[in-house]
């Protein structure tokens, strides 16, 4: 089996948190992550847009670009301002030959609200989570049409957060939308990752291995505290580092036959923790559990051809 280990930009800067931000350049982010041993990157805020600027700089870093996330709103708004607003992302990662694009729901949610505690995350009924779950089915069947398929992270302070909410969502939805396992979410919401793997591995395109802290998550104090709070206080981090058993959670992926991208996501203070340190934590430890689940890594960078 194949595996391809990529990293997310958010461990030098982060969208939400600009005091969470290493001032570095995109092109000093992709060499400490490549030097790490990582061979892709999803986007992140300091990547053009323009494929023609991109392609000599991901050449240059000897990288991949391995995926990127899109804000989408389906949970409110229309179908048509969904579809206009990630066309320009489809014809861009077609050009650079990314796997797919990370659809990360932001309608009603509180992932971006400091001032919104934890407690007070969206909540569906049941007939709304049919309704949404069908129309990202159409979504994602139209943009993979267009030929770039989507993978749906589930996520905390999101509408789809807890193991429940993903297994409906699931459960409603159907192959026209592929998931994103994110390993880090999941446990912080309280889900049994390696469950959620056996439920849905079938659908399972893309993986976030970000590591958590369940000694800052079981202090936090969710009627006050943001999901933002859990992120600037420690709640997540790279394998290696925190409370989850990822030569489990490989093993688990690897005995349902999952090939493709592993990505490291961990948002965190780069003072506190620098991000090519953790990038090689992260790297060591994925590529111990990943040899004992017998994956074979992929070391090709930008594609030699």
């Amino acid at each position: 089996m194949k595996a391809k280990l990529g990293m997310s930009p958010i461990a030098w800067w982060n969208d939400d948190l600009a005091e969470l931000s290493d001032d570095v350049s995109l092109e000093e982010c992709l060499r400490q992550s490549r030097s790490a041993g990582f061979t892709g990157m999803e986007m992140g805020r300091r990547f053009p847009n323009d494929p023609a600027v991109m392609l000599p700089i991901l050449k240059a870093a000897d990288v991949t670009l391995c995926g990127g996330w899109f804000s989408g709103t389906l949970v409110d708004e229309e179908m048509a301002a969904n579809k206009d607003r990630i066309q320009p992302m489809i014809d861009l990662f077609k050009a650079v030959d990314a796997p797919c694009i990370v659809y990360g729901e932001v309608g009603r949610s509180i992932q971006g609200d400091r001032s919104k505690p934890l407690a007070t995350k969206p909540k569906l009924t049941s007939d709304e989570m049919k309704a949404y779950a069908r129309r990202l089915t159409e979504f994602g069947e139209w943009c993979a049409e267009q030929g770039m398929p989507l993978s749906y992270h589930h996520h905390m302070a999101a509408v789809v957060e807890t193991e429940p909410e993903l297994d409906a969502f699931m459960r409603h939805s159907g192959e026209g939308i592929p998931l994103l396992l994110d390993a880090g979410h999941l446990a912080f919401a309280g889900g049994d990752v390696l469950r959620a793997i056996d439920n849905h591995h079938k659908r399972i395109s893309h993986v976030h291995v970000k590591d958590v802290r369940m000694d800052v998550i079981d202090k936090l104090d969710r009627t006050k505290q943001s999901f933002l709070d859990a992120v600037a206080l420690g709640a997540f981090t790279v394998p290696g580092d925190g409370s989850l058993d990822f030569g489990a959670i490989v093993q688990r992926f690897a005995d349902h036959g999952y090939e493709g991208w592993f990505v490291v996501e961990a948002e965190q203070d780069p003072r506190k923790n620098p991000p090519l340190k953790m990038a090689e934590v992260g790297y060591k430890e994925l590529m111990r559990v990943m040899t004992d689940a017998g994956y074979t890594v992929e070391t090709q960078g930008f594609p030699s051809a």
